[in-house]
């Protein structure tokens, strides 16, 4: 395990700044949402440190999400060690995840995660990501997400975000469906402290990662949660939701690495969908909104020059 000769200072500040931003973020949650508060569960892990998972759920825009915090240290077995390519089996990591189903179908679904991991013998490297999952796909909200994720990574690499744009694409893709997702962001792993930039390089970037998920989409929750929607809306949701769910059970490796290694089971999985439906080869009808949202998910979309102007006003907001 480690010990206090193993660990680092940037640690301890990158921990202090991990606990701080789950705060900041569930009080820009809560204010939008306007109703409901997260509420706190704190754990301890089996090897050493733990986590705060806080939960919202039955607001007035969310009908659950979760902004999870963890610390957590210790050795792992040999088989997580090789999963994971670490140079030394003692290792301490912390990170924050983010997901968030609103109850209206017309309300995006959201994930983000900053993480900080830091092996025995001192390697370090940083990951997260944030993407977005409409239920319909309005085009102009997402161009105009992915314009505000590259305004956060131009600054830190004017490579990040096309780069990171790709490996979400990629990441972010249920094979057997041959389908996207959703709409996409950025996704980015093991950014290596001192091959792909300094301590506090890295850091100031993860950091802006975390920052424009919050202010991006606390403003989608604004922009969507009073539109109106019926019956059929909805029906589509729950069946967009089970898309989500597949993903996260048979794709997501952060979700099987943390069931495969012991992690707590009620935070890894905050990440389903409070309800959800599966039915026989259903597909929606040509010509339909449904359908239309079909249309957008998939791979290598350069949401930075969709033309929205000259979009049919089906295909905008489908």
């Amino acid at each position: 395990m480690f010990t206090d000769s193993h660990a680092t200072p940037f640690r301890y500040e990158v921990e202090k700044w991990m606990r701080g931003f789950q705060q900041w973020l569930c009080t820009q949650l809560e204010t939008t949402d306007g109703a409901a508060t997260f509420q706190a569960d704190h754990w301890q892990h089996h090897s050493g440190g733990g986590g705060q998972s806080n939960v919202i759920q039955n607001g007035r825009i969310l009908e659950k999400g979760g902004v999870n915090f963890s610390a957590v240290w210790g050795q792992m077995d040999e088989r997580a060690a090789r999963q994971l390519l670490m140079p030394d089996p003692r290792y301490f990591a912390t990170g924050v995840s983010v997901v968030q189903h609103p109850g209206s179908p017309m309300v995006p679904i959201s994930h983000m995660n900053v993480r900080y991991f830091e092996a025995g013998n001192g390697e370090a490297w940083f990951g997260g990501g944030l993407d977005l999952t409409p239920i319909y796909v309005n085009v102009q909200q997402a161009r105009w997400f992915h314009e505000q994720i590259e305004h956060a990574c131009r600054p830190h690499n004017t490579t990040y975000y096309a780069r990171f744009k790709q490996w979400a694409d990629e990441y972010f893709y249920l094979t057997h469906r041959q389908e996207t997702r959703g709409v996409g962001g950025i996704f980015f792993d093991r950014l290596t402290v001192g091959q792909d930039g300094t301590r506090e390089e890295l850091f100031a970037f993860v950091q802006a990662v975390g920052e424009v998920y919050g202010h991006a989409y606390c403003e989608l929750l604004r922009q969507n949660a009073d539109l109106h929607f019926t019956e059929r809306e909805t029906q589509w949701q729950l069946i967009r939701r089970g898309r989500y769910a597949e993903f996260n059970l048979a794709i997501d490796r952060g979700t099987k690495f943390g069931l495969e290694t012991g992690g707590r089971t009620e935070s890894i999985l905050m990440s389903l969908p409070p309800r959800c439906e599966w039915h026989y080869n259903q597909q929606p009808s040509p010509g339909t909104p449904e359908a239309e949202t079909l249309r957008w998910l998939k791979k290598d979309i350069d949401w930075l020059s969709v033309d929205v102007q000259h979009l049919t006003p089906e295909l905008v907001d489908c």
